[in-house]
């Protein structure tokens, strides 16, 4: 199998969150068990209702780059908040960020309609820290996945396909028929994506069955996705 062995998982959530259930300790531990190499705390900004404060985000120098062997980087989920791009995470923040996930959110961002939320994933793209953009799977914020695909290889930016979305749990509309259509794209165009298990429990931290399922299913190729590609990450996370 292609997508077996996942080397880091950037889309994790604490109790930082106020909707997730694990300690930052609890889910370096959790990936530590799997053998992974590196963790990404990404944290809800403070736009999503019981998100971390900026306070949290300034904070984050203090943590160290390697935690029980495994490589930490300090990241947040930014939410954006209109079709212009902005996000809810400023100043200071964003010279102590390795990176940020942008994402659309129910509580944040009101659909506009295709061409408005895809203006605002590109725009979105226009932030330094901004390295992945979110779950952009969403049946409730249409978008036009193409032209969506090539703004983030234009923009060096990638793309998440979220583990969670995937789920028979999920709230997200739609994903399986998206992902389809999103991954074509990124395979025509040669998009570089990453999977993120969206975990809010240190047991799903670094899960990505569904999503390698998927891939394995289009025979996408494996040297465009990042949890299998260390080099390729470090040139979309240091770039």
């Amino acid at each position: 199998m292609k997508f077996s062995h996942n080397l880091l998982d950037l889309h994790t959530h604490t109790v930082a969150s106020g909707h997730a259930y694990s300690t930052l300790l609890e889910n370096i531990r959790a990936a530590k068990a799997k053998d992974m190499k590196i963790i990404g705390v990404s944290d809800h900004g403070p736009m999503m209702p019981d998100g971390a404060h900026q306070f949290y985000f300034h904070n984050l120098k203090t943590l160290p780059e390697i935690i029980e062997g495994v490589r930490v980087l300090k990241g947040a989920e930014v939410n954006i908040l209109d079709e212009s791009g902005e996000i809810d995470i400023k100043g200071k923040a964003h010279t102590i960020l390795d990176y940020a996930i942008a994402s659309l959110h129910i509580p944040c961002f009101e659909n506009l309609d295709a061409v408005g939320n895809t203006n605002a994933l590109i725009n979105a793209m226009n932030h330094p820290v901004v390295k992945i953009i979110g779950h952009p799977d969403d049946s409730r914020y249409p978008m036009e996945y193409e032209r969506f695909v090539l703004a983030a290889i234009e923009q060096h930016v990638l793309i998440e396909i979220n583990n969670s979305s995937l789920l028979p749990t999920a709230t997200r509309e739609g994903a399986h028929e998206n992902y389809k259509t999103l991954l074509g794209y990124c395979k025509q165009h040669g998009a570089a994506i990453i999977i993120g298990s969206d975990a809010h429990f240190s047991e799903h931290v670094g899960a990505k069955e569904e999503a390698a399922f998927m891939l394995e299913e289009i025979d996408f190729p494996s040297h465009l996705v990042a949890n299998f590609n260390e080099t390729l990450f470090w040139e979309y996370i240091k770039g």
